[in-house]
């Protein structure tokens, strides 16, 4: 074939793929508005019935005289807010000791916990032997913050959204953390967010720090294969409801 002749091919391969990717990303947007549209439209429904449902819930603990129990709690904020909390029911035991088992509690500086909800994880930690005080408990529910204050005063509650980590402890770090262990629902996020929750973790930690992260999936929430990021998974937790895995993940 003439070299003008593949010149003009080339050309014409070149727009086929630009054409291709203006395409895929058109789709891609579009996919992501009818996901956001879907995602609202559940949100809306459920909301319409938090009101009735809170009601519910008050007049029962104030007629029966007593407390409703964590795993209660954590259904009822399931309810209210069920594409925001990770998990069905609170942590296993199994699994909660498991998570904690990632963390050296002889290691200096905080231990941030992201997402802890009713403090599963946050129990295993101090039997691990963490000290109370070096706690940094990021958690978005103002039910369950209230909860973690009143259970571990000597801990630094934060409420507000852990993928604005950075903006939200810049101000509470004054040393890097010596872990980071998180309940969050990884996978209702896209991928980038991820990635950007990971290494502004990565930027507040000691090198060699334990990024660590449990989920329902059979495969990591967050790519293997990292420049500088070493990646391990423990055993399939089948005790738990559902079974779970934890990750952990390390940036030196």
């Amino acid at each position: 074939m003439p070299l003008q002749a593949l010149q003009v091919l080339e050309k014409k391969i070149e727009r086929q793929i630009r054409l291709f990717e203006l395409r895929n990303r058109a789709l891609g947007r579009k996919l992501e508005r009818k996901i956001a549209s879907h995602r609202q439209r559940i949100e809306e429904t459920f909301d319409a019935q938090k009101k009735k449902f809170e009601l519910r819930i008050r007049r029962f603990e104030e007629r029966k005289g007593f407390r409703i129990d964590d795993e209660f709690r954590f259904f009822r904020s399931w309810i209210e807010k069920p594409l925001s909390i990770g998990a069905v029911t609170p942590s296993s035991k199994l699994l909660a000791r498991t998570m904690a088992g990632f963390v050296d509690p002889r290691a200096s500086g905080p231990i941030i916990e992201l997402g802890p909800g009713t403090g599963p994880v946050t129990e295993a930690l101090v039997a691990r032997g963490v000290d109370p005080a070096r706690l940094v408990l990021v958690e978005f529910d103002p039910t369950f913050c209230r909860i973690l204050r009143k259970r571990y005063p000597t801990a630094t509650v934060v409420q507000g959204d852990a993928y604005r980590l950075r903006a939200l402890l810049k101000e509470l770090l004054a040393v890097p953390a010596a872990a980071v262990v998180s309940g969050l629902p990884l996978f209702n996020k896209p991928l980038k967010l991820r990635l950007r929750l990971l290494f502004e973790a990565f930027s507040m930690m000691l090198p060699g720090a334990p990024f660590v992260q449990f989920t329902y999936a059979a495969y990591s929430p967050i790519p293997r294969v990292l420049d500088r990021v070493q990646a391990e998974a423990s055993e399939r937790i089948w005790a738990n409801i559902p079974p779970a895995r934890v990750w952990v993940y390390r940036r030196f």
